[in-house]
């Protein structure tokens, strides 16, 4: 750990230097390029600053002990700055494992309607509306890309983008089948049932992310259709684009013109091969799947929602709370909380 603090150290200290050059100021690229390198160094930089102080002033505490009158207070610091280390050198280590560089983006989330008819598109509603609520208290901004709409109540599909502080590095559990157990509206003899949806949490790719030929797109425009099947307006603005070598498929209408929706398609495009790439680039390492929470597939079960128990569980970590009510509020931070916790300990027992 000492090693990789001091070459941090001399990183940053050579990175400041760089910054302070003249040809490097008046180079805006450059100087965006090395402040992000600086801002990613700067905690485990900082952290490292203070840990050489508290070992200091733990040296210092030591020789103070053999002042007669300055001994008792001596041994109190010692207790005190030995305890404020350890915890630092615990927080250090999870600084220094190694990041997923996706942790930063926005999202594109996908919820659907799965084995439950109704149920299951009403439930995948009431996820869509949990995700909205959480959103908004991390002070996240959403914006819908494409909905379908069930007479019943619900989505069939939803899908919208999530924007703000680190989205991804927080939402990127989700992925799975959540399944809910309650009485539906539409029962009549009170009986509880068992339906799903599915969600899926893609990390916004760029254009630099994931490189797509024009030449593999086929590109096809519609009436846009509404509930029940009525037309949203008279023009083709709905756009409909398969990216040929995947057979990948997106549709987006939501937009009133016809380069909008083709615009926020290929930003659902464009995710969709990066989530597939990351992928396979993880099946191809497979320690490192396996040390994950969960395989991110879309049919991996991993959350029940129990409405008679108001109990939520998280199967893949063993995590259950009572207060199902304040989780589809939105109060989703204790089961986030636990979920990165539990991946934490995981990286540091395989590292």
């Amino acid at each position: 750990m000492k090693e990789r603090l001091i070459a941090i150290e001399e990183k940053y200290n050579e990175l400041q230097a760089e910054l302070n050059k003249p040809e490097v100021i008046s180079n805006v690229k450059q100087m965006l390029k090395l402040n992000k390198e600086v801002a990613d160094l700067k905690e485990a930089y900082d952290a490292y600053q203070k840990l050489k102080k508290l070992k200091k002033d733990l040296e210092d505490a030591k020789e103070m002990t053999k002042d007669s009158e300055l001994g008792e207070f001596a041994k109190e610091e010692i207790t005190r700055l030995t305890e404020e280390k350890t915890k630092l050198e615990s927080e250090i280590e999870i600084m220094l494992l190694p990041k997923d560089p996706n942790d930063d983006k926005n999202v594109i989330v996908e919820i659907r309607g799965a084995a439950g008819g109704d149920e299951a598109n009403i439930f995948a509603g009431d996820l869509y509306r949990m995700y909205t609520k959480y959103a908004e208290k991390e002070g996240w901004k959403i914006d819908i890309l494409s909905e379908e709409h069930n007479d019943a109540g619900g989505f069939p599909l939803v899908e919208f983008m999530v924007k703000g502080d680190r989205v991804y590095s927080k939402l990127k559990y989700e992925s799975g089948a959540h399944r809910v157990q309650r009485v539906p509206v539409t029962e009549t003899q009170g009986r509880v049932h068992t339906s799903t949806a599915t969600v899926l949490v893609m990390p916004e790719a760029e254009e630099v992310d994931i490189d797509i030929n024009p030449n593999d797109l086929k590109i096809d425009v519609y009436h846009s259709g509404g509930a029940g099947g009525q037309s949203v307006n008279t023009t083709d603005s709905a756009v409909r684009i398969t990216h040929l070598p995947t057979n990948t498929v997106v549709t987006c209408q939501n937009e009133r013109s016809q380069v909008q929706n083709k615009e926020k398609a290929m930003q659902i495009l464009r995710s969709r091969l990066y989530e597939a790439k990351i992928r396979q680039q993880e099946e191809a390492l497979g320690s490192e799947r396996r040390s994950k929470i969960g395989t991110g597939d879309r049919s991996e079960k991993i959350r029940t929602y129990n409405y008679p128990q108001n109990r939520v569980t998280d199967h893949r970590i063993g995590y259950t709370t009572k207060n199902l009510d304040r989780v589809m509020e939105g109060n989703l931070e204790d089961i986030i909380d636990a979920l990165i916790t539990e991946d934490q300990n995981r990286k540091l027992r395989e590292a």
